[in-house]
């Protein structure tokens, strides 16, 4: 394996290249998790893995629980599939909210708090009912407990993390909170070893070839238990050193070296991107600037033959999705026919023509 190819294979692993799903909720669970802080874009996310998915068919797989929105590594939003939700909130969530700890000492945030918060908003969901952002903080606050600042974030955070919540279907413009039990089916109970195992081989599964350090980094476990996880499943993996580097990932299928390249419209914080540590293999020298903010917002990119080769913008107006596209270097016409398929591939997702332009 070059480390010119490694780009590309990861667009097939992680299902953005020839894939064969019609699910949204499939792509999801191929690839363990996918980062869901940007509702928007992690619709698309997800849409795009399975070809011809419309917007609200992801909707709908929300809706009935088959994808799951909650806070199960490193405190940011994901979606998740059911049977995985409880195995990465166990491995993962603790160590966030043991690094929360500061934070909460700081809002004012202690164990007799997020037990009455518990409680109280237990007792409310209980029976298969659900509440909007809104309505639990309004909760919140009648029982006198402040949600002032982010102390209403971190609660609402908090019990996800902890097993309480998870995000259900939408009530109105928000997204409804629901019992994690009474929404998600219980999972077959693992023991930490067996859930580290899991977790390492979907992961390099759907995002290989990556190294220890990226999934050391996805997952938010320090670097031996990591690696424990790694060994428990390396011989279900292939592995190729370039660079000096150890990758893993799944058998490469014998198509997927002579499929042609694709260009593609990638949403904002993509596991394509934000799936590794090291982006070097899809990023040329100096471009990470453009592509990540200084407070890590990882903004929407085109990709062609791999690699990333510029950001890209939508606004949706009544009828009409306009893209701009602001390329890293002049198009010429073979990436210009790519990068309006991808636009019509987007147009399709939303149910609406194109309109497409390129910034100068």
């Amino acid at each position: 394996m070059r480390f010119s190819e490694i780009a590309r294979l990861r667009l097939e692993a992680q299902h953005i290249s020839g894939s064969t799903f019609s699910a949204p909720e499939d792509a999801v669970l191929s690839l363990g998790a996918l980062q869901a802080q940007d509702y928007n874009a992690a619709r698309w996310a997800a849409g795009l893995r399975a070809p011809g998915t419309a917007e609200a068919a992801v909707e709908r797989a929300i809706d009935r629980g088959s994808i799951v929105r909650t806070w199960p590594m490193r405190g940011t939003l994901h979606f998740v599939a059911p049977g995985f939700v409880r195995t990465l909130l166990a491995l993962c969530a603790p160590r966030v909210v043991a690094a929360s700890a500061g934070r909460y000492r700081e809002l004012g945030l202690d164990d007799k708090t997020f037990g009455t918060s518990r409680e109280l908003i237990a007792r409310a969901l209980e029976g298969g009912k659900s509440l909007s952002r809104s309505e639990v903080m309004d909760l919140l606050e009648r029982a006198r407990i402040s949600t002032e600042g982010q102390r209403g974030y971190h609660i609402i955070s908090h019990l996800s993390q902890t097993g309480l919540l998870c995000m259900g279907p939408a009530r109105g413009a928000e997204q409804g909170f629901v019992l994690l039990d009474e929404w998600v089916p219980r999972e077959k109970t693992r023991t930490r070893e067996e859930s580290l195992a899991e977790v390492a081989l979907v992961y390099f599964r759907g995002h290989g070839p990556a190294t220890l350090p990226d999934f050391a980094r996805w997952t938010g476990l320090g670097l031996m238990e990591a690696r424990a996880g790694l060994l428990s499943v390396g011989e279900r993996l292939e592995h190729a050193s370039v660079r000096g580097e150890d990758y893993w990932f799944a058998p490469i299928p014998h198509e997927s070296a002579a499929r042609p390249a694709q260009s593609h419209l990638l949403p904002a914080f993509d596991e394509f991107l934000i799936g590794y540590g090291d982006r070097a293999a899809a990023l040329a020298q100096g471009m990470e600037q453009r592509v990540v903010s200084r407070n890590g917002i990882f903004y929407p990119v085109l990709v062609a033959g791999g690699r990333v080769a510029g950001t890209w913008k939508r606004t949706v107006k009544k009828g009409l999705v306009e893209i701009e596209i602001a390329p890293f270097a002049t198009p010429g016409a073979r990436l210009k026919r790519a990068a309006g398929e991808a636009a019509e591939a987007y147009g399709r997702f939303k149910g609406l023509p194109v309109s497409l332009s390129w910034k100068a």
